[in-house]
Parts: structure tokens; sequence; C-alpha cells
């Protein structure tokens, strides 16, 4: 059954001195309320997917790297991350709290770190991928590129809202989610450079502000 989750997050208003270090270099957006965009929400609960796909121990490589990073203001435990993640309007059990901008910022460092570490594996998979395509052969014939494929639509189809008309679009079509599953590769390798946090940020915010 799906349904709309209500609990919510505790508030996470913090002060400038307040804010954890590694933050402090995303500016906010010249928004009106301190709350991210719908397609933010989506794109982080996404690109954090992608990195479950990648990593077999994903879901507490995530958890751990909340700790590294003195996250733990932000993010206090397991359950509080499974709400922001269902924020992104596409989850079976979305909830209505909208995420807040420094709880954003958080999830944005943590997705930035983990695609650091696992920038070998995302390379080779988008290098494998574009040698199949020039080839003309499926993913299939490349062992570890099926392997975070089947995996990814495995998590996509387990998680997100099926009654959701984008939702469906995508699980009644594998092409489809493979295509979703290497973009979001694609959009990680983007979050590795120096300046891939500040870039990923900048990139949730575009078309959404004036």
């Amino acid at each position: 059954m799906n349904a709309s989750v209500s609990i919510t997050p505790s508030s996470t208003a913090l002060t400038d001195s307040q804010t954890p270090l590694i933050l402090r270099s995303l500016p906010n957006p010249p928004m009106a309320e301190d709350v991210c965009p719908r397609r933010a929400r989506q794109q982080l609960d996404l690109l954090l997917l992608a990195i479950e796909a990648l990593d077999l121990n994903g879901s507490e490589a995530i958890l751990t790297m909340v700790k590294e990073l003195e996250l733990t203001t932000i993010i206090k435990h397991r359950v509080y991350l499974w709400q922001l993640r269902n924020s992104n309007p596409l989850r079976r059990y979305t909830q209505r709290q909208p995420l807040s901008l420094v709880e954003a910022k958080a999830m944005v460092a943590i997705t930035c770190y983990l695609a650091r570490r696992l920038t070998v594996v995302i390379r080779q998979l988008l290098f494998a991928y574009e040698h199949l395509q020039n080839k003309q052969l499926s993913p299939e014939h490349h062992f570890r590129l099926a392997v975070y494929l089947d995996r990814f639509r495995a998590h996509f189809r387990s998680r997100m809202n099926p009654k959701r008309a984008v939702v469906a679009s995508y699980t009644a079509d594998d092409q489809k989610l493979n295509d979703l599953a290497i973009r979001l590769l694609g959009q990680l390798l983007f979050c590795t450079g120096i300046f891939g946090m500040q870039r990923l940020w900048a990139s949730l915010f575009d078309g959404e502000v004036k």
C-alpha cells in the first residue's frame, strides 16, 4: 500500500557558527523560503540510489560518511536519513516535510565524497558503456555494468511509487531505466572534482532562481 508519511524531521535551523565547516562553502540561493525545490529533492535521492547500486554496502557507507563528515547535528540517525530521502516526491512513502537547505547541503556533501571514493569504478563503467555503444552491444556484455544496471532497476522499482506517471513510465521500460542509471553515473562523475560539491549544489537550482 502506498502512503504519505507524516512523521517529519525536527528543525535543523542552524546559525552560521553551528553549520558544519564542510557546508559553509555552499551559498544559500536567493529563494523565498529555506527549502529545497522538488526537482532538487528528487535528484539528490536518485544520486544516492545510484551509489547504493554501485556499492553493495552503499546504505551503510552513506551512514558512515555522515559521521566522517561530522554531519550528525543535521542527520542524526538512520531513520532521520530515511525521512530526508523520502522528501523525494517519487518515493513510495514520501513525507510532506520539505527538505531544508542545510539538510540538502549535507546530502550534497555525502554524495560528492562517496562519489570521489567510487571515481575509478564510475569511470570504468562509463567507458565500458561508451565502448559497448560504439560496438552496438548490450550492457550484458560487460559483467560489472550489467550488475550495476540490474541493481539500479531493482532499487528504483522497489522504492519509487508506481502510481506516479513518471515512475510508471520508467518501470515499464528497462532501457529507460538503464538510460537514467547511466545519466546518474555521469552526474556522479561531475561531483568528483575539486569543486564537485559547489557544482552539484549550483546545478540543483538551475532554473529555480532568478
